[in-house]
């Protein structure tokens, strides 16, 4: 039987920490150590920011991005080409993209990917709004810009099949992107090989 050793707030905060993903039991302890070392000069700045993200960020009702503003940044930007939607799983992956630098378009965020076995459907992604753009007289292509994994691989399948007799081309990133790689890990210069090479599907 472990020992207590910090009150229940403290573990709290250490069993919070741990649900964040790259973050275990040992990391969150150590994390949590530093913020309650440096109180007032990160805690407390942590604890405001926190508070005002709650308050002001929103999932963007075009695109689901997320921002402060809606609709977000990104889609109220006149720059961007509006013939071009590239489809992400995540918001992470829409940011690596952003990052990269490598397209000038809009988005779309599907909010994960099927996986029938996690209970996953076509009902809980945001499909029918990806659906409903592409029957916009401006969108001329779809890039799915989905993981490479087998359920990102499944979900492209389903969304081209869903866009079958939309007068709209669809294309998938190409080389570059390895099987069982996602967006958010990958390198800027093989995010853009990735988009220079994208195929019809």
């Amino acid at each position: 039987m472990s020992r207590k050793i910090a009150g229940p707030e403290i573990e709290r905060l250490v069993q919070l920490l741990a649900r964040l993903p790259g973050l275990g039991p040992r990391s969150s302890r150590k994390a949590v150590l530093a913020l309650l070392k440096r109180r007032n000069d990160l805690l407390l700045p942590l604890s405001d920011a926190l508070q005002l993200a709650i308050a002001k960020i929103a999932e963007c009702p075009v695109c689901g991005n997320l921002d402060t503003v809606s609709p977000c940044s990104v889609c109220a930007d006149p720059r961007r080409d509006p013939s071009l939607i590239v489809v992400v799983e995540e918001v992470g992956d829409l940011w690596a993209l952003e990052r990269a630098n490598v397209v000038s378009a809009q988005y779309h965020v599907l909010g994960g990917h099927l996986s029938p076995l996690d209970g996953i459907g076509p009902e809980r992604l945001n499909i029918p709004n990806l659906i409903a753009r592409a029957r916009s007289p401006d969108v001329k292509e779809i890039l799915l810009a989905l993981n490479a994994t087998v359920e990102g691989q499944s979900t492209a399948h389903y969304i081209s099949d869903q866009l079958q007799g939309i007068d709209v081309a669809v294309s998938r990133l190409a080389q570059g992107v390895p099987i069982g790689g996602e967006l958010d890990y990958l390198d800027d210069g093989t995010l853009a090989a990735a988009f220079k090479a994208r195929r019809k599907v």
